[in-house]
């Protein structure tokens, strides 16, 4: 049973505990001596209960002005409860909308932070591939941070957010961009390494790509929602994205444009397999917006994203046919 502690800062006559506890199951909760009119509610409860008693705070009169709100993470409890199997259990904990979408709306922005990494994995990830070291191809994947405004895309689309999914692609567009430019530069002064088995991994995509990609992007998917950061790394190296933009940069910086193709449609096969997988966890997780209005906009966005991923999935897998059977 995984708990996390809501401490909430409000007027004196804000909150009606009672009918809290009717409505929804507290584990436990206290309340503060009252001062200047106002009072510190702490409401302990388990992770899957919190985005409920959010979205009921955002309905009370009054708007999100009157409040403020803390989540804490609670590592243990004591005296434990006995935890009891029921049908709630048995369903995916994750994190809530409001949680999720403060990581997500964090990794769409493009820092300065951001844009160093960037430039930093990308010629490492150059020259690890120019080297041929694995060791130092997954080093630079690991530290670049493009897979966060991926799925912060995915994210936006099921909440039908279009001033986050503007920001995010932007940001993905920018963390994809910097190391195909990198590695052009690389590719126009130096020859391609073409005894690189780091190289020459990148030039040829299978059908069984696409299925590695779907899987890792649905994991990726799933280690978000459950702000699993170590599965999280796991999940950059399998489903990679810097490496095969790299390669695809150094063939273009040769002049190859033909054999740049494959490194550019592996590139495309892991990025659309990430926003498909994403959106289809995100959707089918339950996360979606609280009023109707933002519900409605949500749906819409969803369905085009699904198409859009969907028809850009068949051109992708037909391409990855042609390449290998004609």
């Amino acid at each position: 049973m995984t708990l996390q502690l809501l401490e909430i800062y409000a007027p004196t006559h804000f909150l009606d505990m009672e009918e809290i506890k009717g409505e929804f199951p507290v584990v436990s909760f206290w309340i503060s001596d009252e001062l200047n009119e106002k009072k510190l509610t702490r409401i302990l409860v388990e992770t899957n209960d919190v985005e409920l008693i959010l979205n009921y705070l955002e309905k009370l009169p009054g708007g999100e002005d009157t409040y403020q709100v803390m989540l804490l993470p609670v590592q243990t409890y004591l005296p434990r409860e006995k935890e009891k199997q029921n049908d709630k259990e048995k369903d995916l904990q994750r994190a809530s909308r409001h949680e999720l979408y403060e990581a997500v709306a964090e990794s769409s922005h493009m820092s300065i932070s951001y844009m160093w990494f960037i430039l930093f994995s990308s010629v490492i990830a150059a020259v690890g591939i120019i080297k041929n070291s694995p060791a130092t191809v997954i080093g630079a994947m690991v530290i670049a941070p493009i897979i966060g405004p991926v799925t912060a895309v995915s994210f936006a689309s099921v909440l039908g957010d279009f001033k986050l999914i503007r920001q995010s692609v932007l940001t993905a567009l920018f963390g994809i961009g910097i190391p195909i430019l990198i590695s052009t530069v690389f590719g126009f002064f130096f020859l391609p390494p073409i005894y690189s088995n780091e190289f020459l991994s990148r030039t040829d995509i299978q059908i069984i790509d696409v299925v590695v990609a779907l899987a890792s992007g649905a994991a990726g998917a799933l280690s978000f929602i459950k702000r699993n950061e170590g599965s999280l790394v796991g999940v950059m190296v399998s489903v990679a994205l810097l490496p095969p933009a790299v390669v695809f940069g150094m063939t273009l910086g040769t002049g190859n444009w033909v054999e740049a193709v494959v490194p550019f449609i592996l590139l495309m096969v892991n990025i659309n397999s990430i926003l498909l997988s994403a959106v289809i966890v995100f959707w089918l997780s339950g996360i979606k917006p609280n009023n109707w209005k933002d519900l409605q906009n949500a749906n819409i966005s969803r369905k085009l994203s699904l198409l859009f991923i969907s028809i850009i999935s068949i051109v992708l897998i037909t391409a990855v046919i042609f390449i290998n059977f004609v």
